[in-house]
C-alpha cells in the first residue's frame, strides 16, 4: 500500500531562537529538515512529498534536496499564515483518492515501521494518529490554580504522522476553511465532522523539534540509535 506525505515546513521556528529556520540547524552535520526527508525517501510505499514552505527559504531547501538526492520531495507549496492554511494549500494539490501522511518537518525520529502500521490502519478506517500514553500526572490548573487531577490511563500525547484517505481529510479541510475554524492538529478537523479517528501506538523517541533544549534530546537519540 503506498501513500503521499504533506509535511508543512513554513514555520518561523521563534521558540528555538535561532534566527532561521529550525529545519535548517544541522544534527551530526546534517539539516533537520533532511533526517525528516530521508525517512520517507528510504520508505518504498511512499510516493511523494509535498513540502508546504515559506517564500523566503524556497532557495536554500533546493538546494538541500539537490544536494541529498531527495528526489520525491518534488512538489514545493507556498505555506500559510497558520501550520493549518499550509497544510490545505498542499492538500489542494493532491488529485488522488488514496492516502495521504501530514507530518512534521521537526520531527526527524519517526520510523518506517510505525508509519507502516500508522498508514495501514488508515487504509482499514479512513483515520488514524500516532501518539503515546501520558507518563506523567495530568492536573487541570484555572488561574495558577489546580482545580483537578486528570485520570491519566485515557490521555495519550498525540504526534504526526496522522494519516487518512484523501477525500475525507479535504472535506475536513474545506468545512473548517467555510467555519474560519482552527485546529489543533488534523485529526481535530476530521473529529469535528463526526468521523471516528483511530490511535496507534508510536514511539517516545518521535519527539518534536521546539526549542533549544530539544536538540540535547536529539543529539542522544541518534547516538542511541548510532550504539
Amino acid at each position: 500500500m503506498t501513500y503521499q506525505v504533506i509535511i508543512p515546513a513554513a514555520g518561523q521556528g521563534k521558540r528555538m531562537g535561532a534566527g532561521k529556520n529550525k529545519l535548517l540547524l544541522e544534527l551530526d552535520g546534517i539539516p533537520v529538515l533532511v533526517h525528516t526527508l530521508k525517512v520517507f525517501e528510504a520508505d518504498a510505499a511512499c510516493t511523494g512529498i509535498i513540502l508546504a514552505i515559506h517564500p523566503q527559504d524556497e532557495a536554500a531547501f533546493k538546494v538541500i534536496i539537490r544536494k541529498h538526492k531527495l528526489t520525491k520531495a518534488k512538489r514545493l507549496v507556498p505555506g500559510g499564515e497558520e501550520r493549518q492554511h499550509s497544510i490545505f494549500n498542499a492538500l489542494k494539490t493532491v488529485t488522488d483518492h488514496g492516502i495521504i501522511l501530514v507530518h512534521d518537518a521537526a520531527r526527524p525520529f519517526i520510523q518506517k515501521d510505525d508509519i507502516k502500521r500508522l498508514t495501514e490502519t488508515a487504509e482499514k478506517t479512513g483515520a488514524a494518529i500516532i501518539g503515546v500514553p501520558a507518563k506523567d500526572t495530568m492536573k487541570k490548573v484555572e488561574n495558577g490554580v489546580v482545580t483537578t487531577t486528570v485520570e491519566r490511563s485515557s490521555l495519550w500525547a498525540v504526534q504526526t504522522p496522522q494519516a487518512f484517505r484523501v477525500p475525507l481529510l479535504l472535506q475536513a479541510y474545506e468545512q473548517a476553511d467555510r467555519d474560519h475554524f482552527l485546529g489543533t492538529d488534523d485529526a481535530s478537523l476530521v473529529e469535528r465532522i463526526g468521523y471516528p479517528v483511530t490511535i496507534v501506538e508510536g514511539s517516545y523517541d518521535n519527539i518534536k523539534l521546539t526549542t533549544p533544549e530539544d536538540l540535547f534530546f536529539a543529539e542522544a537519540i541518534l547516538k542511541k540509535r548510532k550504539t
